[in-house]
């Protein structure tokens, strides 16, 4: 059975944070570690993935800076999405292999983690087939009457992952409580007909993003059929690496 190391980084930069998710992968991938999950909530940053097209980013990277917002380059799959304080995000670096090896299986896994995680919160959500990520009805939170039905659908939750001789990296962001006025500087994941919410959005409700981690961090254990832990704090030398450590990996497609 697989064993899920559990980390709670707290609020952290992007770069960092991707600097040592790049690292880990290169370690999990040389069997020099467990499979290892990263929670975090980043300091507002837009993200490009290897899909991203520069007009869905609205305003330069200068302005942008003036707004405290950052902006990193990732080889994750995907558009352009954005992180911010009250999104929990979490990074799986996983080793898939053998019995997982399956890509849309993997992010139909993440996608079921991050429902398991509203639904506790009284939001009812689902899938849009076009589209990957979590929605919900804004006309109703409480119930997913299903893509063809939903009044407003909104999504509250972004699937963008790598995946390299089947070990992932990057993962998902779930909207528990981020100021949602700022996604109006992207185009989210390219979507322009439909909007972004949030659970406090949709139920006046304002989940802690660390207690939320503990959540998702036992439903992905449970849908991926593995054994985990509660959270625990990263190791102390984990952000004192030498950038010259730091290993690249393998591009890989979603």
């Amino acid at each position: 059975m697989r064993k899920l190391d559990g980390i709670w980084l707290g609020r952290k930069a992007y770069d960092s944070v991707h600097a040592l998710q790049e690292r880990l992968h290169a370690e999990r991938r040389e069997g020099r570690i467990g499979d290892t999950v990263l929670f975090v909530e980043h300091d507002p940053v837009i993200t490009y993935g290897r899909g991203a097209k520069p007009e869905h980013v609205l305003l330069s990277e200068a302005a942008l800076a003036a707004q405290g917002v950052a902006v990193a380059r990732t080889g994750r799959g995907g558009d352009v999405t954005l992180h911010a304080p009250g999104q929990l995000v979490c990074y799986p670096i996983v080793d898939l292999s053998p019995d997982r090896a399956d890509v849309r299986r993997y992010v139909r896994d993440l996608s079921e983690v991050m429902r398991r995680v509203v639904a506790e919160y009284a939001v009812s959500a689902g899938s849009i087939e076009q589209y990957i990520g979590l929605w919900a009805d804004a006309e109703s939170p409480g119930y997913w009457p299903g893509a063809e039905l939903a009044a407003e659908p909104v999504k509250i939750g972004a699937i963008g992952v790598k995946i390299s001789r089947w070990v992932t990296m990057h993962g998902f962001a779930l909207n528990l409580s981020p100021d949602l006025d700022l996604f109006r500087l992207i185009v989210p994941c390219g979507i322009r007909d439909h909007g972004v919410s949030s659970v406090r959005a949709l139920t006046a409700a304002a989940p802690s993003v660390e207690q939320a981690a503990e959540r998702a961090l036992a439903h992905l254990r449970d849908v991926l059929e593995a054994d985990a832990a509660g959270l625990r704090a990263p190791d102390s030398a984990w952000f004192a690496a030498p950038a010259a450590e730091r290993s690249l990996v393998d591009v890989s497609t979603l």
